[in-house]
C-alpha cells in the first residue's frame, strides 16, 4: 500500500513538471497577454479553486472559450496537484519565470483580476516556507539578464505585503507544526529549516529598496509579524482550560521552534525594543488577570495553572540565543519601570518568563546575578526588581522588598558585590554610574541582612570598611556620598539603635539609592563662538568650602553695603591712616538691621533696663595695629581668643598695604597656613575662621606677591605641613592669580571728540578740509618711519607764502590725532598678574614627581595633584593672549606629558590635565603659533600636536563622561587654534611673496592638523 502511494505521488509529479514545462514555453512564445493569461490559467486552475467567470471577462473571443471550457479537477485531486507543485521543483522553476520574465515584461498588461487570479495565486496561496525562499532574493535580482530590475522589486515587493495581509507568517509557523510531526524531518533537519527560513524572513528589510513601501521598514515590518505571531497563539490558548492542554497539542513545539527563532533574529537585528513593545501590553494584562482572579495573594501555584502563563514560558525557552535572551531582559526592565509596573507585577512577569530557564539554563542565572548586578546599569526600580527575583527569590509583599527563607544566594551575592566595590582599582577606574550601581546593589541586598547573617560572611565586614574608606579619600561628593550610605545602612545592620551618620544629608529613615542620577543632565559639546569660560569644562573642586568671591577673594557683602550709592570710592594717597581704626570698622555695618526703624518706640522703655557688665572686659583687649602683633598673636596657639582677633583684622592690615608689610610678608605667610582655625575657633564657627584665614592668605598674595610666594612654594613640598595645607596653598594662589588679573586701577582717560566735522567738499571724509589761502596745494598723505605700524594718518600741503614773509619750510604737517586732550574720566584696566606669572608657576612645578617623607603627589596624595594642575591652569587663563604664556607654555606641556601625569588612574587628575590641557589652546595667541612654526620651535608644534593625539584617546577610551565631554572640547579648541594658525601663516606667506620674501625652510616641517577633518596644512 505504502508502495502504490509513493508511485502514485512520483506520477503526479511527473505531470506536474510535464505541464509546467508546457506553461513556461507558452510564455516564451507568447505574442499577446491573453496567451500568457491562458497558458497560467491551465496551470492555476489545476492547484486553485478559480471561478472562470472572474477571468475571462477582459479576455477576447478566442480565448474566453479556453478560460471557460478549461477542465476542472475534484478537490481531492487538486489537492494531489498541489502538494505534488510545491514540495518538488515545479513551483521554483515557475516562481523564477513569473518574478523574472512576466513581471518585467507582460505583468502591467494584465487585467486586476487576472493578475489577482492566475498570478498572485502562485505566491498567497501556495506553501508560505517555500514561498519565502524564492520571493525574497528577488528582492534583490542580478540585472544582467536584461531585466526591468526596477518592476522586478516593486512586484516583489508587492507580493511580499500581500503575503503578509494574509498571515503568511502564522501560516508558516502552523507548516512548521505539522513539519514537526512528519516522519520525513528529525529533530535536527526540523531545527536547521526552521532557522533557515527564519534568517530570511528577518532579512527582508534589509534587502528591501530604500524607497520600498513603510510596511517593509524594520520598524513595522518587524512589528506586524509580532503581532501575528503572538496574535496566533493567543487565540490558541483563549479557549484552553488547563496547562496540559497546552502542553498536549501536537503541533506546539514546531510553532514553538519557528517564534523563537523568529524573535531571536528580530533582537539580533537590534529591534528588541519592538518586539517588547507587544510583548508587555500582553505579558502585563495577563498577569493583572490572573492577580485579579486571586482571592487572596498570588502563589506559583496559580501561575502554573493558567495556560497564558505556559505559552510564555514555552516562548523563552525556544529562544536559544543568549545575546537575544539578554538584550529581551534589558529592554523588559526598562520598559516596566516606563509602564510604573509595581513590584508585584514586575516579580510576577520575571517569573513567569524565566523562572524555568533560570533553573535549566546556568547561563541565564549568570546573566542576571553577573552582569545584570555588577556591569550593566539599569534604574533603580529595576535593581530592586532584579534582587527580589534572583536573590531573594520570594515574591515581594506590597512594594518593598521581602526576605525569602533561603538565604545562601543573599549572602554569596553580597560577599561578591562587597569584593568587587572595595577595590581600590574599581573606584579610580569604573565609571561613576556603575559605582553608584554597585552601591545600591549592596545596600538593597544588606538591608534584607541581620548582623548573625552578616558576621556569618567571609570577610565582608573588613571589605565593607576598607570600601567606605577608599570613597571617603575620594575628591568627589558623590563618590563619598556612596561611602555615607553604605556605612550608614551597615551601622544599621550591626546596631540599629546608633546609626553612624557621614553625611548630614543622611536624616531620612529610608536611604537615597539614586544619588540624583536618576534624571542626568543634558549635556551639549559648546559652540565655538561662546566665550572661554563656556568652552571649557571646568573641574570640580568639592574641598572648597569658602564662600568669598574669586574675583577678589575678599568681597563678602552685607546689608550695609547694599545701600551705597557708589560704585567706588577715590581714594586720596595723601591721607593718613590709623591702622587702629581699621579694627571691627565694619562691625556696625555688618550687623545693621533694617528693621531698626519699626523697633524705635520701644527704646524708651528699654532705656531703663541695666546694662550688661559682664562682657566689658572685651573692650579693654588690645587691639592689633601692627602686622607683627598679628604674627606674634598668631604664633599663640593656647590664647584661642588672640587667634581669632588676630584672624579677624588680619586681612585689612594687610590690604593697607603698610611699610612692615614687605619684610613681615614671609613669616606672615607661614604662621597663617600653620595656624590650626580648628583649635581657636568657637564650636560650629570654624568654617567662619578658616574662610578668614583665606581671605588673608589671598590679600597677602595680591599685595606682596614676591615675598609671599617664596614661602608659599617652599611650604607647599614641605613635609611639615599636611594635606589640607597643601590644598588650602593651592586655593589661595588660585584666588589671587584670578584676583591679580581681574585688579582694576584708575588711570587717566582720554576725552573722545568729534574728529571728523560735516564738509560740503565732494571729497573722502578721511582728509582735512581744502579750505585754505588761495594757491595752497592738495593734501598728500604723509607715510611715518618711526615705527612698524601706524594707527593714524599724517597728511602734508604745500602752502603759499605771504608777500614780504620768508619761511624756512615749505609744508606743513596736519595730523588727525590731537596732541593735547583734556584729561577728565578715569579708565579701569585690567591683569596684573602676567609680571607674576613665572614666580606662581615655575617653582610650583619643580619637584612634583619626587616622592618625599609626607608627600607623594603621583599616589597617595593625587587631590593634591589635581589642584596643583587646576592653579597651572588658571594661571595659564590669566595670562592669556600675553607673552608670558608663550613662554610658560611649553614648560606647563611637559608636565602633562609625562605618563604618570596624562595617564593617571584617577578621574580627578585626568579632568585637571584636560583642563590644563584647554587652558593652553585658549591662551596660546595663533600668532604666536604660527610664530613658532616659522622659526622652527618643534617644541610648541610637538606639544600642541600631543594635546589632539591624547584628547583622541580620552575620547576613545576613557571611562569617564565628564572626561570624555572636556576631551571633545579639547579637541574643539584645538581645531580652532590650528584654523586660526594657519589663516595667519596663509596672511604672512602673502605679504612674504608680495614683497619678494622667502619663507624659513624650516617652515616645511610645519604641520597643522584640524582633527575630524581631512584638511591638512603642510607648509612649504
Amino acid at each position: 500500500m505504502e508502495e502504490e502511494a509513493k508511485r502514485k505521488r512520483r506520477e503526479i509529479g511527473s505531470r506536474v513538471l510535464d505541464k509546467v514545462g508546457e506553461v513556461v514555453s507558452a510564455i516564451k512564445t507568447a505574442k499577446h497577454v491573453e496567451q500568457v493569461i491562458c497558458s497560467l490559467h491551465c496551470l492555476a486552475v489545476l492547484l486553485f479553486p478559480i471561478d472562470p467567470s472572474l477571468i475571462s471577462g477582459g479576455l477576447d473571443e478566442v480565448y474566453r472559450e479556453q478560460v471557460i471550457n478549461a477542465n476542472i479537477p475534484s478537490a481531492e485531486e487538486r489537492k494531489e496537484w498541489w502538494q505534488a507543485f510545491y514540495r518538488g521543483a515545479a513551483f521554483p522553476t515557475l516562481a523564477r519565470v513569473l518574478l523574472l520574465d512576466v513581471a518585467s515584461n507582460w505583468l502591467p498588461c494584465f487585467p486586476y483580476s487576472a493578475k489577482e487570479h492566475v498570478y498572485d495565486a502562485f505566491f498567497v496561496s501556495g506553501l508560505s516556507t517555500e514561498v519565502v525562499q524564492i520571493l525574497v532574493p528577488c528582492l534583490q535580482p542580478n540585472g544582467n539578464d536584461g531585466l526591468d530590475v526596477s518592476a522586478v522589486q516593486s512586484n516583489s515587493e508587492r507580493l511580499l505585503l500581500l503575503f503578509l495581509e494574509n498571515n503568511g507568517v502564522v501560516q508558516m509557523a502552523r507548516e512548521f507544526g505539522i513539519a514537526h510531526q512528519s516522519p520525513d524531518f528529525t529533530k535536527a533537519q526540523l531545527q536547521l529549516f526552521v532557522s533557515r527560513i527564519a534568517q530570511i524572513v528577518a532579512s527582508v528589510p534589509d534587502k528591501a529598496r530604500p524607497r520600498a513601501p513603510a510596511s517593509l521598514s524594520s520598524h513595522l515590518f518587524f512589528k506586524q509579524i509580532t503581532i501575528q505571531l503572538l496574535g496566533d497563539v493567543q487565540e490558541r490558548v483563549k479557549n484552553l482550560t488547563n496547562k496540559e492542554d497546552f502542553f498536549n497539542e501536537s503541533d506546539s513545539d514546531g510553532r514553538m521552534l519557528f517564534v523563537g527563532e523568529i524573535f531571536s533574529r528580530i533582537c539580533r537585528r537590534g529591534s528588541s525594543d519592538v518586539l517588547l513593545g507587544e510583548v508587555i501590553p500582553r505579558v502585563l494584562g495577563d498577569i493583572r488577570w490572573c492577580l485579579s482572579s486571586c482571592s487572596g495573594s498570588a502563589t506559583k501555584e496559580v501561575f502554573e495553572a493558567n495556560p497564558r502563563s505556559q505559552f510564555w514560558l514555552r516562548m523563552m525557552e525556544a529562544i536559544k540565543d543568549p545575546y537575544a535572551v539578554e538584550r529581551m531582559s534589558e529592554q523588559l526592565l526598562h520598559q516596566l519601570a516606563i509602564e510604573h509596573a509595581t513590584n508585584i507585577e514586575a516579580y510576577w512577569i520575571l517569573w513567569m518568563l524565566f523562572n524555568h530557564v533560570l533553573k535549566t539554563h546556568p547561563s541565564i542565572r549568570s546573566m542576571f546575578v553577573d552582569k545584570f548586578l555588577f556591569w550593566k546599569v539599569f534604574p533603580i526600580r529595576c535593581l530592586q526588581w532584579i534582587i527580589q527575583f534572583v536573590v531573594l527569590e520570594c515574591p515581594p509583599v506590597a512594594n518593598s522588598l521581602t526576605k525569602g527563607l533561603e538565604t545562601h544566594i543573599l549572602l554569596d551575592t553580597v560577599q561578591r558585590l562587597v569584593a568587587v566595590w572595595s577595590k581600590r582599582e574599581f573606584v579610580q577606574s569604573a565609571p561613576v554610574e556603575q559605582q553608584a550601581y554597585v552601591t545600591a546593589a549592596i545596600g538593597l541586598c544588606m538591608e534584607q541582612m541581620s548582623k548573625e547573617e552578616l558576621e556569618k560572611s567571609k570577610d565582608v565586614m573588613h571589605s565593607i570598611l576598607h570600601g567606605v574608606g577608599c570613597r571617603l579619600e575620594s575628591p568627589t561628593h558623590l563618590i563619598r556620598k556612596m561611602a555615607s550610605n553604605v556605612a550608614l545602612v551597615f551601622s544599621k545592620v550591626i546596631d540599629p539603635q546608633n546609626p553612624l551618620y557621614l553625611d548630614d544629608s543622611c536624616i531620612d529613615e529610608t536611604i537615597d539609592w539614586e544619588l540624583g542620577l536618576a534624571k542626568p543632565e543634558k549635556r551639549n559639546l559648546p559652540a565655538s563662538d561662546e566665550n572661554d569660560k563656556a568652552k571649557i569644562l571646568t573641574i570640580s573642586e568639592p574641598e572648597k568650602d569658602s564662600n568669598f568671591s574669586g574675583s577678589n577673594g575678599m568681597d563678602k557683602k552685607n546689608k550695609g553695603e547694599s545701600k551705597k550709592s557708589s560704585p567706588f570710592e577715590l581714594v586720596d594717597p595723601d591721607e593718613i591712616i590709623d591702622p587702629g581704626t581699621l579694627n571691627y570698622g565694619s562691625a556696625s555695618d555688618g550687623e545693621e538691621d533694617d528693621d531698626a526703624s519699626e523697633n524705635s518706640d520701644s527704646s524708651s522703655d528699654s532705656s531703663l533696663q541695666p546694662y550688661d557688665l559682664t562682657d566689658d572686659d572685651t573692650d579693654l583687649q588690645k587691639k592689633f595695629t601692627q602686622l607683627v602683633d598679628v604674627v606674634g598673636a598668631l604664633r599663640k596657639s593656647n590664647d584661642a581668643d588672640g587667634v581669632e582677633r588676630a584672624l579677624d583684622v588680619a586681612e585689612k592690615l594687610v590690604r593697607a598695604s603698610p611699610d612692615e608689610l614687605t619684610h613681615v610678608a614671609g613669616d606672615l605667610a607661614r604662621t597663617l597656613v600653620q595656624v590650626r582655625c580648628s583649635d581657636s575657633a568657637v564650636e560650629g564657627e570654624e568654617e567662619s575662621a578658616e574662610e578668614k584665614r583665606q581671605r588673608a592668605l589671598v590679600a597677602l598674595l595680591v599685595t606682596c606677591p614676591f615675598q609671599s610666594l617664596d614661602t608659599l612654594n617652599k611650604l607647599l613640598y614641605s613635609p611639615n605641613v599636611d594635606v589640607s595645607q597643601r590644598i588650602m596653598i593651592l586655593d589661595v594662589m588660585t584666588e589671587a592669580a584670578q584676583e591679580l588679573a581681574n585688579a582694576k586701577i584708575m588711570k587717566p582717560k582720554r576725552q573722545s571728540t568729534v574728529l571728523i566735522s560735516t564738509i560740503s567738499e565732494n571729497q573722502p571724509w578721511f582728509l582735512p578740509s581744502s579750505s585754505g589761502p588761495p594757491g595752497a596745494g592738495a593734501w598728500k598723505e604723509v607715510s611715518e618711519t618711526g615705527t612698524l605700524l601706524n594707527y593714524s594718518n599724517r597728511y602734508e600741503r604745500a602752502l603759499p607764502s605771504k608777500p614780504g614773509q620768508i619761511r624756512k619750510g615749505k609744508t606743513r604737517r596736519w595730523s588727525l590725532r590731537q596732541a593735547n586732550i583734556q584729561e577728565s574720566h578715569l579708565e579701569w584696566t585690567q591683569n596684573k598678574f602676567p609680571v607674576y606669572a613665572a614666580a606662581f608657576m615655575l617653582p610650583a612645578m619643580q619637584g612634583f614627581d619626587k616622592k618625599r617623607h609626607g608627600v607623594d603627589l603621583l599616589g597617595r596624595d593625587f587631590i593634591v595633584l589635581g589642584k596643583l594642575i587646576y592653579m597651572l591652569a588658571t594661571c595659564m587663563r590669566c595670562v592669556s593672549m600675553h607673552p608670558e604664556a608663550s613662554a610658560l607654555a611649553p614648560p606647563l606641556l611637559d608636565m602633562l606629558r609625562s605618563r604618570e601625569i596624562c595617564h593617571h588612574k584617577e578621574v580627578y587628575v585626568r579632568k585637571a590635565v584636560l583642563f590644563a590641557a584647554s587652558s593652553i589652546l585658549v591662551s596660546l595667541h595663533p600668532s604666536f603659533v604660527a610664530l613658532a612654526i616659522t622659526e622652527g620651535n618643534l617644541e610648541v608644534s610637538k606639544g600642541l600636536e600631543w594635546i589632539r593625539m591624547w584628547a583622541l584617546n580620552i575620547v576613545e577610551s576613557d571611562v569617564d563622561k565628564e572626561c570624555y565631554m572636556m576631551a571633545m572640547s579639547c579637541l574643539q579648541l584645538h581645531a580652532e587654534m590650528a584654523l586660526q594658525a594657519s589663516r595667519a601663516l596663509e596672511a604672512a606667506e602673502t605679504t612674504f611673496n608680495a614683497k619678494n620674501v622667502g619663507l624659513p625652510s624650516i617652515l616645511s616641517k610645519g604641520t597643522i592638523r584640524i582633527p575630524y577633518s581631512n584638511v591638512e596644512y603642510q607648509l612649504n
